[in-house]
């Protein structure tokens, strides 16, 4: 897949550079061409100066063979702006967009702008740290009715399968961090000392599903 990205700061080379280790084409616009150099000798990809919501720098970036837009300069309205023309005028499905103020990330992701709020990001991070037993919301989708989180999980529950936490909590174990790893559960997958367990939920249910994960599992093992 070709992929443009619209800012060539830090997020933004570290991203041109994995995308391309993946054997994707890359394109970076930036403003300014001595923010080229974060990309190495080593990138392949096209290095475009220019405004990253001017069409016809998008069209030298190759916006009309891309198959995905990233909006991650410093602004965010330059990044919105980048993102609209990109879904709007190029018809690019997968967009995103990087959003400082998470009051505005909220309203562009309610008109279908998928948008990544760095300091709403940032700061539910940290609070997933300093406040373990709380359920922080990693992603809520639009209607804010689902969640995925991070639930505290009672020591109770090492050596039980994924399968009987579902079956007993009515939640679904979407991934679990193991070692500093996200793996892919499987019903079969037993907790481990240490794992950080990723649920779907019901945003209503935050409070019935964090007493179940505390709680430990029953002993007769229902639901």
């Amino acid at each position: 897949m070709h992929i443009v990205i619209m800012g060539c700061g830090r997020v933004g080379s570290a991203l041109a550079q994995t995308l391309e280790e993946q054997g994707h084409t890359v394109a970076v616009i930036d403003q300014d061409p001595t923010a080229f150099r974060r990309l190495g000798s080593a990138f392949g990809g096209r290095r475009v100066t220019g405004v990253g919501f001017d069409q016809d720098t998008l069209r030298e970036a190759g916006i009309e063979d891309a198959g995905a837009f990233a909006a991650v300069s410093s602004g965010d309205n330059s990044n919105i702006i980048a993102a609209r023309v990109a879904r709007e005028t190029f018809g690019i499905e997968n967009v995103a967009a990087r959003i400082y103020d998470p009051r505005r990330a909220e309203v562009y992701q309610r008109l279908g702008i998928p948008t990544v709020a760095t300091v709403r990001w940032t700061a539910d991070q940290m609070l997933r740290r300093l406040l373990p037993s709380g359920a922080e919301p990693l992603w809520r989708d639009p209607t804010g009715g689902v969640q995925l989180a991070e639930v505290h999980t009672s020591p109770a529950w090492v050596g039980h399968r994924i399968s009987r936490l579902q079956d007993q909590t009515g939640v679904r174990v979407a991934f679990l961090t193991r070692l500093g790893e996200a793996i892919l559960p499987s019903s079969q997958t037993v907790l481990q000392e240490g794992d950080l367990v990723h649920v779907m939920m019901r945003t209503e249910e935050i409070d019935r599903v964090e007493a179940a994960f505390a709680k430990g599992p029953d002993e007769e093992g229902g639901h």
